[in-house]
């Protein structure tokens, strides 16, 4: 069995990172225009977690300080123009996600930022292990936002809407 070459593993990260980030637009979109609830809040960062399962392969592992360094830049970095750009209006008693323009301006940057720490990477570590680290930091940036936006529900939602649904 042949191996793949790198150029196309790189050409296919990156189109998946675009493909991806065009679908957290999209259904980015759809959402404002249904009430938040605590489950819909928490279920993204619950499913992604199962991303965790590539450090099975031996080519991924990391060391745990990148992990550590790539998590921390997702939690205090790459997290905070997603919560500036997230607010919640109440509206016949529910909660709604405001709609943001600046919102898909901030994922698209963000997808920029990563595609060119990409580049930088490559260069000195594997494609999967990069792969790996941008899952973490991805991962970091997403509980980071997502604990920000339970924070703000629950100072908004009345306590008998705090139930999850």
């Amino acid at each position: 069995m042949g191996s793949i070459n790198p150029s196309f593993l790189h050409i296919g990260s990156t189109l998946g990172a675009l493909l991806m980030a065009l679908m957290v637009i999209f259904i980015r979109l759809k959402a404002s225009d249904r009430p938040v609830t605590i489950r819909k809040i928490l279920i993204p960062p619950l499913g992604m977690s199962t991303g965790f399962m590539m450090f099975v392969v031996p080519e991924v592992r990391v060391p745990l300080w990148w992990a550590l360094a790539a998590f921390l830049a997702g939690w205090f970095i790459f997290a905070y123009p997603l919560m500036k750009t997230t607010t919640f209006h109440e509206k016949e008693g529910l909660i709604y996600a405001k709609r943001s323009k600046s919102f898909i301006l901030v994922l698209l940057g963000l997808l920029l930022v990563r595609t060119l720490l990409h580049e930088f990477i490559d260069r000195y570590i594997s494609i999967p292990q990069s792969g790996g680290l941008f899952f973490i930091l991805a991962f970091g940036m997403i509980v980071h936002w997502r604990v920000f936006m339970l924070k703000r529900y629950r100072s908004l939602a009345p306590q008998e809407a705090r139930v999850p649904q």
